[in-house]
This record gives structure tokens, sequence and C-alpha cells, in this order.
């Protein structure tokens, strides 16, 4: 055997046994555009997970849809380096329907799923106050558009059992469940998803909220609930907050995240279930709605278990309705009244 065929052959006996003893990993997800897989090699994997507010896409925000690949602006680079996000997606997506009878109407075209899909947004809630402003038309619409756009929708449904079922996702090995419900009373009744009729998910039938949960704790390691409550304008939760929130973290919620009240509430450990009884406005369609402050929060999972918060708070601008990451005196202000409003909201700074 000649010297360079030797070399060659230790070459490749090398590579082979480099290969063969490589450590096993867990299948991740795929990250996403601009996303890095976090899995750890010598102990649980991390997820990450960030949450945010309510987007809607109408006056100042309508237009933004001409680019919907730069729709929510700098805070893509935010939502897309989680694992996962989720917003509050706060409108019927159709072209159709019938308006009902309330106050406040909104809609989108199809591009508003391609909007948040590029923002780095893995699931959307529907279970809000404004999913069928268009009806039941409207409401076929968004989730036909959504499947069309690979977007998931939790908290709606074509009947109970959909919108009852959590989106269930495997990241890093570890299994996520997002599940979404509202407490707005307006037209609650007959936007209530049953056996035979589309609609939404809500609270105020709580055994079937608590089941829901219950069932996705079976099937899950992280259970997340998204529920849209309070009270418009009132920076502390309302009683029907408290309940529900103790009601989701006895049946095993990891974590519940709100939003409606268009302002920043209290965030917190009820037991060993982290709460934060709201996150405000996000992507927001006018200037006059209580307050611009608002921001993104993650969760970081070692495993299952919650092992570290984050709140990255931000400012929607006066001009796009974009909300902008804060930095400065601007960010220690909103930082600190997340902080300040723990007291109100009856939460603590630990688990307990």
């Amino acid at each position: 055997m000649t010297r360079i065929a030797r070399y060659l052959l230790v070459g490749l006996l090398a590579v082979g046994l480099a290969a063969c003893s490589a450590p096993d990993r867990h299948p991740a997800a795929d990250p996403g555009p601009g996303r890095t897989a976090s899995p750890s090699p010598t102990g649980p994997p991390t997820v990450t997970v960030d949450f945010a507010g309510d987007v809607h896409f109408a006056g100042r925000t309508a237009g933004l849809l001409k680019d919907p690949d730069t729709a929510f602006g700098p805070v893509a680079r935010e939502l897309s380096a989680a694992d996962l996000s989720i917003v509050n997606l706060e409108t019927a997506v159709t072209t159709r329907g019938t308006p009902e009878p309330k106050q406040f109407h909104f809609r989108a075209p199809p591009s508003a799923f391609r909007a948040v899909h590029a923002a780095g947004v893995d699931v959307v809630t529907a279970a809000n106050n404004h999913a069928l402003d268009y009806g039941r038309t409207g409401l076929t619409d968004t989730l036909r558009y959504a499947r069309a756009a690979g977007v998931p929708v939790i908290g709606a449904g074509r009947n109970e059992a959909e919108a009852y079922r959590p989106w269930i996702t495997t990241v890093h090995g570890v299994r996520v469940a997002f599940l979404a419900f509202s407490q707005i009373t307006e037209l609650a009744d007959s936007w209530r998803a049953t056996a035979d009729r589309p609609g939404i998910a809500e609270t105020f039938d709580t055994s079937r909220a608590v089941a829901a949960v219950r069932q996705a704790r079976r099937e899950a390691d992280i259970v997340l609930v998204y529920p849209h409550w309070g009270q418009e304008g009132n920076h502390c939760p309302i009683d029907a907050q408290r309940q529900f929130a103790k009601a989701m973290a006895d049946a095993g919620a990891d974590a519940v995240i709100g939003t409606h009240a268009h302002l920043l509430l209290g965030a917190g450990y009820l037991g060993h279930t982290y709460v934060d009884y709201g996150l405000g406005n996000f992507l927001w369609w006018r200037d006059d709605a209580f307050s611009n402050d608002t921001g993104v929060l993650r969760l970081t999972f070692t495993g299952h278990r919650l092992t570290g918060t984050r709140f990255r708070p931000a400012e929607i601008s006066r001009t796009t309705g974009q909300p902008v990451p804060a930095t400065g005196a601007t960010a220690r202000r909103i930082s600190g009244t997340v902080t300040g409003l723990r007291t109100c909201a009856d939460l603590s700074d630990s688990p307990r």
C-alpha cells in the first residue's frame, strides 16, 4: 500500500469513528427564519416562548399590509428569536360577511397571515371580541385563510371541539400546548362555539375550559393558556380574571398570559403558575386607546420547568402603530410600571 493510500484510509476511519460516537439529540422543530435551535447537549433542552398583545390591521396599521413581510417592523427580530411566538389576532380575516350588532368592527385581508408569519409568529389566538365581527362567514374565512397560510389558530373553530382543542407542537423534543379562551361578555352567547356551530372558546363554561387544559396536560410537557379578559382601562385584574387564572393553575397550566384592557397589567406567580394579566396593545390601529406602552414577554423552560421570565418593553409608534423596542429611560419606565403592578395583581415574584 502506498503512503498516500495509507493516509486516505486513516482519514476515512477517523471520520467514520467520529460519526458513530456523535451524541444522540432530540429532533427539533424547524426554528424558522432567523432562529437558532437551542437543545442542551448536557441536560434538559431549553425552550423559549414569546407572548405579545393585541394585533389589528385597520386605521393606521392597514397600510402596513402593502408589504406584509415588514408589517411588524423591528420587533419582528425579537419574536423570531424565540423558539415559539404567539399574538392575539383581534380581527376577522375576510372580505365578506355582515357586521354584527356592536360598536367596533375589524377585518383584514388574507395577507394578515403572511404578515404574522413573516414576523416570526407561530400561532395566533382568535378567542376575542372581534373574531366574529363579520359573523360566522367572517370566522369561517379566517380559519380557511389561516390553514392556507399555514398559521395555526387557537380559541376558535368550526365547532366546539375545534375551538377548545390545543395546538400542540414539539420543540427540541419538548411538547408544548397552547389554548385560548375569551372572557368578554358582549355577544358571548351567540359567539360561543357549539357542537354544530362555528365560534370561539369561552371562559364562562369553566368546567369545559378546565377539561381542555387537563387533557392538554396529559398530552404535553408544557401547557400555556392565552385568555382575552379584563376591564378596559383598568391596570388591575378584576375578580373574573383572578378566578379563571386560579382555575387554569389548578388544572395544570404552566402559564396564563392575557390581553384586552389596552394596558399593561401585573405579572408574577400564582403558586407555581406564571400569570401575566395583561400585555396591552401591540400592533395597534389608533393612538387613543389608553396607552402606547407594550412589550414582549419571554418565558424560558428547561425541559418542562419554567426557569426564566423576561419582559422586553416596547412603545407603539404614534405614526405607524408598530411596536418599537424601547431603550433607556423609556424602557426603565415601562418595566417599572409592570413591576409595580404586581401588588394589585396579588402575585408573587417567585413560585410558591
